[in-house]
């Protein structure tokens, strides 16, 4: 599935509210300004054409933006961002 800049940033955007408002401490990588970070992204993902935002602990692989929505809606971030 395509997905527009604007799109991916909305997405971004979500996920920097709900992680400031929780009081959650992250590292954001911008992934167009590097082809390390962006290749480094897609393997720990296990998909070569994964995109942004995506979301680990470490180099632990958390989920997508779908997957932290959903845990966010169950009420249930918590439990996501510690997995």
């Amino acid at each position: 599935m395509f997905q527009s800049q604007a799109y991916i940033r909305k997405q971004q955007s979500h996920m920097k509210d709900v992680l400031d408002g929780k009081k959650v401490k992250y590292e954001e990588i911008d992934i167009s300004s590097s082809s390390e970070d962006r290749d480094k992204m897609r393997e720990l993902c296990g998909d070569p054409k994964a995109l942004p935002p995506q979301i680990f602990r470490g180099n632990k692989y958390l989920g997508d933006y779908q997957a932290f929505a959903n845990a966010v809606e169950d009420e249930k971030i918590e439990e996501f961002l510690s997995k």
